[in-house]
């Protein structure tokens, strides 16, 4: 479960975030940035993390007046490009976009290149954006309960796409086997283009993938929309009823996405950085774009953010338990 406050993450008022930083944070962070900050994204180029942290990171370098070098270091869920952050300078001149893959990754590993809370100082929220059980057309179903009751039925007869162990649309469809009993069967992929693919091809029959990647699908109807898994209904899909809503009461997955920092970074640039997700998110244009892309703007405080990712870690360790699912 999110924590209690988790809306108030995502609602809570720009203009509370936009405040000046205090003289003694200003004194931390000595005219940051006097030169060009390594922006790294854990995942491949043109995927929706790769879009949130090109539009902030554009945001970043136009506010700061330095250049936010993108910079793609894919593999295992994320975790290789979390790992060559937790080693840079802790001097704000390396950050890193995590996702709720790197929650997920804390507990499905049995040894990560470095520590998820001791290795790093959290910035902010930027997106979260809402998970959504999608079927091929020719399943013959129409409603989660239909869905619960076909693969009751038969048992290890349907089977659903994941883009690799460990990432969230794994966990999230291993969440909603435990929580329902109900036993389909995993098919990993390398990636979650090459899932959607399979999908669309109707190798596999279902997929618990991101609203923005298969929106347009589902209007098409190419896909079929079952329910969303985050806790309420999304404003690019009003029409869309959560899982919680369509009988699975308590299911809650978001694929959340924040920025961190080497632990032991100067606290005044972190408070410079956190100010402009601020400022950035308060924009029409970035808002439209998220919109468009089925995002859903996120903003928090530094302890916010960390009081909530440690919240994740401890939600996906017990998804994994609950579900049976091994350690890799």
């Amino acid at each position: 479960m999110r924590p209690k406050n988790y809306r108030g993450l995502i609602f809570l008022p720009i203009l509370t975030l936009c405040l000046c930083a205090t003289p003694s944070l200003a004194q931390d962070r000595q005219g940051y940035p006097l030169r060009p900050v390594r922006f790294i994204i854990p995942f491949p180029p043109g995927g929706g993390t790769d879009l949130v942290g090109r539009l902030i990171g554009q945001k970043f370098a136009e506010r700061l007046g330095q250049t936010f070098v993108i910079d793609n270091r894919p593999g295992a869920a994320g975790t290789l490009g979390s790992g060559i952050a937790a080693k840079a300078a802790a001097d704000g001149y390396t950050i890193v976009l995590s996702t709720a893959s790197f929650a997920i990754s804390a507990s499905f590993y049995r040894s990560l290149p470095y520590d998820p809370i001791k290795d790093f100082d959290a910035v902010g929220l930027v997106a979260s954006q809402p998970a959504v059980l999608v079927a091929h057309p020719s399943v013959p179903v129409t409603s989660v309960k239909e869905l619960i009751a076909l693969a009751k039925a038969h048992p290890d007869k349907l089977n659903y796409a994941s883009g690799g162990a460990g990432g969230i649309n794994h966990l999230a469809a291993e969440m909603l086997k435990s929580m329902t009993g109900i036993r389909i069967v995993h098919i990993p992929y390398k990636g979650l283009g090459p899932a959607l693919t399979a999908l669309l091809a109707g190798e596999v029959q279902l997929m618990v993938a991101t609203l923005g990647s298969s929106l347009p699908l589902i209007r098409s109807g190419k896909l079929r929309a079952l329910a969303l898994g985050a806790a309420k209904r999304s404003s690019s899909a009003p029409e869309l009823a959560t899982l919680a809503e369509s009988g699975v009461p308590g299911y809650e997955v978001d694929n959340w996405y924040g920025i961190l920092v080497p632990r032991g970074t100067p606290q005044g640039i972190i408070g410079v950085l956190n100010k402009q997700i601020a400022s950035a998110l308060g924009e029409q244009e970035i808002r439209e774009r998220f919109a468009a892309l089925g995002f859903e703007p996120a903003t928090s405080t530094p302890r916010q953010f960390a009081d909530y990712l440690k919240s994740e870690i401890a939600k996906w360790a017990r998804a994994m338990k609950n579900a049976g699912v091994s350690q890799e």
